[in-house]
């Protein structure tokens, strides 16, 4: 068995995020210029993320990006800002468009987010967030009618009453639970099949602060008590639309009892422990984009072993 690193001192910031990076100028200034996105879909030096059910297209290890000029006429154009002088947009199909269907392997965020470079993981998180949000929100939620994009795609009006809707982010709060010996709750949920094993996680309710959250939303699904909720990190996690925040605990007891729906099991770990059923296959944890990942290697000290099978 791969033995795990000292348990470090203190828990540090989780630092940089797979899809946290932001490294795009969104240019929120030029945005309300009713002609700046015309503008850019005019010039074929605008470069064009194309996107089709979520997916998009991926040569090199690199997005393929496209010159306006010829594209097919897209269900929405959204502009996403500038990086190095250039200037990109967004343009979503519901279907990969004939012409665009040999530019790439058509793939999705969570394949590729961590190999691409910087400015492409940048670019892809925020348009699939936008153009999620632009799919679910044609209608008006007070009238019913028809909303259409202005501002460079980062608004929708009403048709009929002329009201202004912006796009919605859920706030949900993930937090690595911690007992007075250090080892870490970890829970199986329902729908991963009882050996998937992640940190506890939940939507911030209205008129709720992150703390209460964390707090809430542990008891909820362990009958747990926690204090001392920390901040630890963010990242966008667009599927469809969630900002997720990061936490770390301490339990007030260690008699968890899941709630039996949402979360089948829990489980206190040692770093041993956790790292000897990891790696003989027992169960599995999160690992690569998510946050999860991030918090269960901040409170290991590094990435887990890896599996040397898994009998799911």
């Amino acid at each position: 068995m791969t033995l795990p690193p000292s348990a470090p001192a203190s828990l540090p910031a989780l630092g940089p995020l797979p899809l946290s990076h932001g490294s795009v100028d969104r240019g929120c200034e030029r945005r309300t210029d009713p002609e700046w996105l015309p503008g850019l879909m005019a010039d074929p030096a605008t470069r064009v993320l194309a996107l089709a059910a979520g997916k998009a297209p991926v040569a090199g290890g690199s997005l393929v990006l496209h010159s306006p000029a010829g594209l097919p006429e897209p269900r929405t154009v959204v502009y996403l800002g500038a990086s190095e002088g250039q200037e990109f947009v967004a343009a979503g199909w519901d279907e990969v468009p004939d012409v665009l269907a040999g530019t790439g392997d058509w793939l999705g965020l969570r394949e590729v987010a961590a190999g691409l470079p910087v400015r492409d993981a940048s670019l892809f998180v925020e348009a699939l967030a936008i153009l999620n949000w632009h799919a679910t929100h044609g209608h008006c939620p007070r009238c019913g009618a028809p909303t259409e994009p202005v501002q460079s795609g980062w608004v929708r009006t009403c048709t009929a009453d002329g009201t202004l809707h912006f796009p919605r982010t859920d706030p949900a709060i993930i937090v690595a639970v911690t007992d007075g010996a250090d080892r870490l709750l970890l829970g199986a949920n329902a729908q991963w099949g009882g050996k998937h094993y992640s940190t506890l996680a939940g939507f911030v309710e209205p008129g709720e602060s992150l703390e209460a959250a964390v707090a809430r939303e542990v008891a909820e699904e362990s009958g747990i008590a926690v204090t001392g909720a920390q901040y630890a990190g963010s990242q966008p996690w667009p599927f469809p639309c969630s900002l997720m925040l990061g936490f770390t605990a301490r339990a007030s007891g260690t008699d968890a009892v899941p709630d039996g729906e949402e979360i089948v099991d829990l489980r206190w770990f040692t770093r041993a422990e956790l790292a000897a059923e990891v790696e003989e296959g027992r169960l599995s944890v999160p690992v690569g984009l998510s946050i999860a990942s991030a918090l269960i290697e901040q409170w290991y000290g590094g990435p887990l072993p890896a599996p040397r099978g898994l009998g799911n």
